[in-house]
This record gives structure tokens, C-alpha cells and sequence, in this order.
């Protein structure tokens, strides 16, 4: 294959390496020791989330080596560069939350920039943790220029006392020392043994739960999401991710091509049927948006209703992505789905082939229990269910897997904001049977969405985990578990009705109906908004002053940029 053939011509690169006018352009390449042939070549850009801030992302940068020399071996001109990731391990429980998800807008928006502003033609994306991954597949939409995507790989489970170990056992032991049963001792251990690699989390936290998407939606390479991090076998799929996505430049093959509304709800199903993070139905509708496709919360719930939850993978369950990879990884899980009619077989993705022909040579490991049969799933039903009711008209989300009890009744418990809740867990100030109300924590009121795994682990280690619900318009980590709803929309900072719970209402949660709703009347509901006030937002200036100015609702995946339906000129075709 000779990928130079007559492209230059309909490539945006041509805007910077061809014809006299471009000389300029052309000295800056041959500075950087280019030569004549690779200047004329398609360019694509290797874009890596690598950073040192965490182990989800130090092996970013080794493995867009090989990408690369996949693409030069395929005849085309690579162009690596780095864009930021906010990891939630080191932003958990503290202020750094807030940069959380605004950076999966900055990753998106900083790749687009630096593919545009350069011309380059293809895109090869590498990412680590859990707002990089959708960051870098919203991108890619977005540009719809060919691309693919590379998850970075998990971590390896640790060992402490002979059991593996995963970092939410590290969240959750500062609960159980906090009420004595964990000495200082243990817990210095278990800090030192939880996290033995380079990898994102190694359970069906936010990270692999969107690896998973990455298959599953199309924009990934058969079993490339599985392999973990320090796996050898990862720079194979780097390498072979390098040529492919030469052959989708001749063939002209772009995301909008692969991510369809179809693609989405097949991405929806794998996330219920593995138990995947909350998180997932946030972002999901934020990458239908650069497409142009409508795909709210609500429609990621309802394919969460009828798809059966399979994989017996933390945090519900025993395993975890190793585990998962090494009996027959995302294929197997999307093998059992496509048989039992859960998925859409004619979906198209980066190999080329549609879903159905990637799977067809799959054949089914029946000397394994990571995944069960769709038609003898571990729940009828997917792992994340969605709710609405009346202190949630927009909706929000909860994760079930593993969950004995589905409905939950008890008086609210109110706190604007997390701190002032993990001060009342840490402190034991609170009763079983609450259900505890984070509010302000929204898109906008916090701004940023935060995750809760601080409170929710530290409830689960000092056992009270099944004892009492969390609601929040806020986010929860992928590894937190327990009757935890978040998205609650509208949130409190635009006057939600989350904003006008008072403590001693009582909230039902009923994750069979699918409702979450208080026992306020609607006229007491009108009177308190008549009384309630707008809180002053906490930033003046900066980027999360912006954001909040910006962002719109969870139910739209919490996105600041009206997407693919109001776009005049896509990038690929300029």
C-alpha cells in the first residue's frame, strides 16, 4: 500500500506542506531533520495523555514510540505531542477535584487545536485516565479526521496479606482506621503494596469502564483495551494502531463513520454488562455531541434497563481488567451480547470491518467465570440503572452491580458540599438509615462535578457502606459502591430541587422503578423556591470561572460547546 498516492491532495496537510508558497512551512520540517519524502507524506498526529502525575499515564510516552513507527513503516509522517490529564486518584477528596472533569473539555479542546493549527491529517490517540479517554475519543469526533484510539492499559492488583488489592481497598482502609480497625501499621503497608505497576485502576472503575466504550463504540482495535500496562503485547497493538490507521486515510474511513447511534447504544450495553462506572452516561452523551447525535442520560439509562449485567468485575464483584483480558477480554463480553441480540452487529469500526466480522472468529472460553453467558447473566438488568422523579427531573444515575438491596427510604441529611459531609462521616456524626445529600457539587455549582469516593469509601470502611444512600448533583468514582446516586439534575446551583431538600424530608430511592423522588408537596416545593437564593460561585477569574459560565447539564454529558449539529465546516474537510 502505497498511502502517498494522490492524498496530499485532499488532506489538510496540504495547507502546510505543498506548492511554492509553503516553502516557509517546509524549512521549519527539514529543521527538524524531515526529509523531502515524509514532508509530502500524510501526516498524523500521535497525541499521548503522558504527564508524571500518576502511573495511569508514565507509560504513555513508550508505547506513542511504537505508534510511530507504525505509521512511518506505513508510509506516513508521525507528529507526537502532549496534551494535560487531571488524574482522580490525586485529585480525590480535596479542591483538585474541581479540575477533574473540566480538563476532559481541555483535553478535547487541545487536541483539536493542535491538529488544526498544523494540519495534521490522521489522529492516533493515547490515554491513561478517566476523563482523558472520552477528552481524546471527543476530539477525535470532533476533528473527524481517521482515528484511532489506545487505551494506556490497567495497573496490575497488588497484594496485601495474600489477597489482591486494588487502590479502592486503599480509599476505603482510611475508613476503617479512622473507627480503629485498621492499625497505622496495616494501612502504611497497604499503601506501599496496592498499586505495584504503571497502569490506570485496575477494577471497572471510570478508566477501563471507558477503555471498554473504546471497543465497544468502534474506535478501538480488537482487544487492545484489555492488555495491562506493563503487558509486552502493548506495544504490538501500538505498532499495528501506527499502520491501520494508514489504511483508514486511503480508505477515507472517520469517526463519524464509526460513532452512530447505533455504536452508542453498543457502547451503552458493555458499560451495563460489565458493571461500568456512573460516569459512562456522562460521558457518552458528551461524545455523541461532537457528532452531532442526541444521546442523553436518559438514553444511556434506557439501554442500561435492558441489557444483562455478565462481568463479575470490581468494584461489585471479584475480578478485575487483567483478569478480564486474560480469558478472552472485551471481545468475549461483547461476544455473549452480540449472540443474545444485545448489541448492533453492523456497526463499523477501525479494523475496517464491522462489529459482527470482528467477532466472528471469537469463540466462546467456557473455562472461566469473569464473564457469564448474556443468557445466564448475574443480573437481568445492566449494572448502572437510571432514575427520575421529582427531585430529579432531569435524572441521574446509580450503579447497582453487586448492590443485595435496590430501595432505600429514609431523612435527609443536607450538606452544601462534600467537605462539610466527609468532616460528618469522619466525625461519625450521622445515623443509619440517612440518606446524605451533597448538593452544590454540580457542572456549574461546584464547579467541576466532583467525585465522592473519599465519603463513600470512608463510609464503607467504617461498615455503615449498605446502611445509609448518598445523593449528589455531583459525580461518584467508578470504584465507589453502596446506594450512591449521582447527576442529580438539575443541580442545586440553577435552583434544582436537590437546592430545596431540607433535612428530616424523606427520599425514596427505588432502583427497580427507576425513581427518586421526597416526600415534599409541590406547593411547599414552589414556596421554598420562592425563598431560595443563587450562591455566589466560588471562582472570579481563571479557567473554572469559565467553565462554570460555560457548561451546560449532566443530562447532556455536562458539555460547554453546542457540538456536530451546529457546526458549519468540519475540520477534515477544509
Amino acid at each position: 500500500m502505497d498511502a502517498k498516492t494522490n492524498l496530499k491532495s485532499r488532506l489538510p496537510s496540504r495547507h502546510v506542506t505543498e506548492g511554492p508558497a509553503r516553502a516557509p512551512h517546509r524549512s521549519y520540517y527539514y529543521a527538524m531533520g524531515l526529509t523531502t519524502a515524509q514532508i509530502h507524506q500524510p501526516f498524523v498526529g500521535v497525541a499521548t495523555c503522558w504527564n508524571e502525575a500518576a502511573p495511569c499515564n508514565i507509560a504513555l510516552m513508550r508505547q506513542a514510540q511504537a505508534v510511530k513507527k507504525g505509521v512511518a513503516a506505513a508510509n506516513g509522517t508521525p507528529r507526537e505531542f502532549c496534551t494535560i490529564t487531571v488524574t482522580d486518584g490525586i485529585a480525590m477528596g480535596h479542591g483538585g477535584m474541581k479540575a477533574s472533569l473540566p480538563s476532559r473539555e481541555v483535553i478535547a479542546d487541545s487536541v483539536e487545536l493542535t491538529m488544526r493549527g498544523h494540519g495534521y491529517d490522521a489522529l492516533v490517540g493515547l490515554a491513561g485516565c478517566d476523563k482523558s479517554l472520552p477528552g481524546m475519543m471527543m476530539a477525535m469526533v470532533r476533528l473527524n479526521v481517521p482515528s484511532i484510539f489506545i487505551y494506556g492499559g490497567s495497573i496490575l492488583p497488588g497484594t496485601f496479606k495474600g489477597k489482591p488489592v486494588t487502590v479502592q481497598d486503599v480509599f476505603e482502609a482510611v475508613g476503617k482506621h479512622s473507627v480503629g480497625d485498621m492499625s497505622d501499621a496495616d494501612l502504611d503497608e497497604l499503601e506501599h503494596v496496592a498499586c505495584p505497576s504503571a497502569g490506570a485502576c485496575g477494577a471497572q472503575f471510570t478508566a477501563n469502564t471507558m477503555a471498554t466504550v473504546s471497543e465497544a463504540i468502534g474506535l478501538a482495535l480488537p482487544y487492545s483495551a484489555g492488555a495491562p500496562a506493563p503487558y509486552e503485547i502493548r506495544d504490538a497493538f501500538c505498532m499495528t494502531a501506527g499502520e491501520k490507521i494508514m489504511d483508514l486515510v486511503v480508505a477515507n474511513i472517520r469517526p463519524r463513520d464509526i460513532v452512530t447511534r447505533m455504536s452508542l447504544e453498543n457502547a451503552a450495553a458493555t458499560v451495563a454488562a460489565s458493571g461500568g462506572s456512573t460516569n459512562a452516561a456522562l460521558h457518552l452523551p458528551a461524545i455523541a455531541n461532537e457528532a452531532g447525535i442526541e444521546f442523553t442520560l436518559f438514553d444511556v439509562a434506557e439501554v442500561f434497563k435492558r441489557t444483562p449485567y455478565v462481568a463479575d468485575l470490581k468494584p461489585g464483584g471479584r475480578y478485575v481488567a487483567k483478569d478480564l483480558f486474560e480469558v478472552g477480554g472485551v471481545p468475549l463480553l461483547m461476544k455473549t451480547l452480540l449472540d443474545a441480540g444485545f448489541l448492533h452487529g453492523d456497526c463499523m469500526t477501525v479494523t475496517g470491518r464491522t462489529i459482527a466480522e470482528n467477532l466472528r472468529s471469537v469463540k466462546w472460553n467456557p473455562d472461566q467465570d469473569v464473564v457469564l453467558p448474556a443468557t445466564r447473566p448475574l443480573s437481568p438488568t445492566g449494572g448502572v440503572v437510571g432514575l427520575k422523579g421529582n427531585l430529579a427531573p432531569e435524572g441521574a444515575i446509580v450503579k447497582v452491580a453487586g448492590m443485595q438491596t435496590l430501595k432505600f427510604t429514609g431523612p435527609a441529611r443536607c450538606f452544601d458540599g462534600e467537605e462539610a459531609c466527609f468532616e460528618a462521616v469522619r466525625n461519625r456524626s450521622y445515623r443509619e438509615g440517612d440518606v446524605l445529600v451533597i448538593r452544590y457539587e454540580g457542572p456549574k455549582g461546584g464547579p467541576g462535578m466532583r467525585e465522592m469516593l473519599a465519603t463513600t469509601a470512608a463510609l464503607y470502611g467504617q461498615g455503615m457502606g449498605a446502611k445509609v444512600a448518598l445523593i449528589t448533583d455531583g459525580r461518584f468514582s467508578g470504584a465507589t459502591r453502596g446506594f450512591c446516586v449521582g447527576h442529580v439534575g438539575p443541580e442545586a446551583a440553577i435552583g434544582g430541587p436537590i437546592a430545596l431538600v431540607r433535612d428530616g424530608d424523606i427520599i425514596e430511592l427505588d432502583a427497580e422503578t427507576g425513581t427518586i423522588n421526597v416526600k415534599v408537596t409541590d406547593e411547599e416545593f414552589a414556596r421554598r423556591k420562592a425563598e431560595w437564593k443563587p450562591r455566589e460561585g466560588e471562582f472570579g477569574s481563571g479557567y473554572l470561572w469559565k467553565y462554570a459560565r460555560e457548561v451546560g447539564p449532566a443530562l447532556y454529558g455536562a458539555v460547554t460547546h453546542p457540538g456536530g449539529k451546529a457546526e458549519k465546516v468540519c475540520y477534515a474537510d477544509q
